[in-house]
């Protein structure tokens, strides 16, 4: 199968070597996106629930470049620099997401791009288009 390589302005440019999503089949590989806002390439805020909601509205845009939506995505990834945001992350996660809802890692790590405080990644399975 051949790779499509997915772009879009409606959610930040990649910053280094890669795409913001692979398509092989139907299935779309999705790279980590932080709360860059796509028209300035700059921190949504500092505020933890903005910069989630930022994410959260960064994968749409991808999700929808790639034929599909959030509710397409099959496994999510979530990395945080503080699990005890991780109620906040649920709470907002269920407005973007409805049941069922993907399979789902969530992980500390001491850093991130940009001094985010949250990035996500996950998987995506579009419908098929035969």
């Amino acid at each position: 199968m051949s790779r499509v390589i997915i772009r879009t302005e409606a959610a930040p440019a990649a910053i280094g070597t890669y795409s913001q999503a692979v398509k092989i089949g139907t299935t779309v590989y999705l790279s980590g996106q932080i709360p860059l806002v796509p028209a300035t390439m700059q921190m949504v805020s500092e505020d933890f629930a903005e910069q989630t909601h930022q994410v959260f509205k960064n994968l749409a845009a991808v999700c929808d470049a790639a034929g599909g939506t959030l509710n397409n995505m099959v496994k999510v990834n979530i990395f945080l620099i503080d699990l005890g945001q991780f109620a906040t992350v649920n709470q907002i996660m269920s407005q973007y997401f409805a049941e069922p809802y993907p399979a789902r890692a969530a992980v500390q790590v001491s850093a991130l791009p940009r001094g985010a405080q949250i990035e996500i990644d996950g998987v995506m399975e579009v419908p098929s288009t035969q």
